[in-house]
């Protein structure tokens, strides 16, 4: 029901052209959005000598602090903007030190041969129309070696350096020369650093998890079932680390002298028989 005549007759229709005004303006802001993400793919198929615009992007990066608990990101854009549910992450097998060029490579390697074996996965299935690695030339040069372990030698790829922003081809020493302040460029470095900002997540909850486990083995009147309750009950290692007594009491099955123990325990940096414990700001810090 609305009113016929009079004032509120004016003010229901001055409120159905503001209406139709803010819809086209939505519809003129997204076609100004698709046109100029268009315009970046096509600048970037110029400057980088691809076939096509590169309307599926995919970015690779590596997240370590030393040997343990490394993970490389993989990150897709499709037509300039994220593509969230074809995002996927490597816990990379290479045994040894932080040797980003081998984690590269093995990132490379697993992801393609999925590719030529008909993944089923769609994240693994679609061909992108650029492969983007977070790196220079020698990172460039180790995803190139995974894609011809893979079995696949006619994918588009480059690399982008952090220092200089500068990008990165195969058979060629110097940087493509690229406006920093270009659409294409600010694509390539949004997706970059999108892959940065994803594997150092996957990173921070890997080792998360790995602390939390190992703190748990040590715990006082911890055994297996109370372990599994543990963690059923808070859900994620940061809110167990930051529980109070009375929160861990609250586990079933966990009597609250125990609870009262995990918590001493768990906020000494160092146990009574010399085995170091994480604290919660270790654990989540980077």
């Amino acid at each position: 029901r609305h009113a016929e005549r009079g004032d509120k007759r004016r003010l229901s229709e001055l409120a159905e052209r503001n209406a139709r005004f803010a819809v086209d303006q939505d519809r003129r802001r997204h076609e100004a959005e698709v046109a100029r993400r268009r315009d970046a793919l096509t600048e970037l198929q110029d400057a980088l000598g691809l076939p096509a615009p590169p309307v599926r992007i995919e970015c690779y990066d590596i997240s370590n602090l030393g040997a343990t608990h490394t993970v490389a990101s993989m990150v897709v854009f499709e037509h300039g903007a994220p593509l969230k549910a074809h995002y996927r992450t490597f816990s990379t097998r290479i045994d040894g030190g932080p040797d980003d060029f081998a984690r590269i490579e093995e990132a490379i390697t697993r992801r393609f041969r999925r590719y030529v074996s008909d993944d089923t996965d769609p994240s693994f299935s679609r061909r992108p129309g650029l492969v983007l690695i977070d790196g220079g030339m020698g990172q460039l040069a180790a995803a190139i070696r995974g894609l011809h372990a893979a079995g696949v030698d006619d994918m588009p790829i480059a690399s982008l350096a952090k220092r200089f922003e500068e990008v990165y081809l195969p058979g060629r020493s110097d940087p493509v020369p690229m406006d920093e302040n270009s659409a294409g460029m600010r694509v390539l470095k949004a997706i970059r650093d999108e892959a940065h900002r994803f594997a150092l997540k996957s990173h921070r909850g890997k080792r998360a998890r790995g602390a939390t486990g190992s703190v748990l083995d040590s715990l006082p009147g911890i055994g297996p079932a109370r372990r599994a309750a543990i963690l059923k009950h808070f859900g994620s290692p940061e809110r167990f680390l930051g529980a109070s007594p009375d929160e861990i009491a609250a586990v079933p099955g966990m009597p609250r002298k125990i609870a009262h123990e995990v918590y001493d325990r768990l906020h000494k940096t160092t146990s009574p028989d010399g085995v170091g414990i994480l604290t919660e700001e270790e654990v989540t810090s980077s």
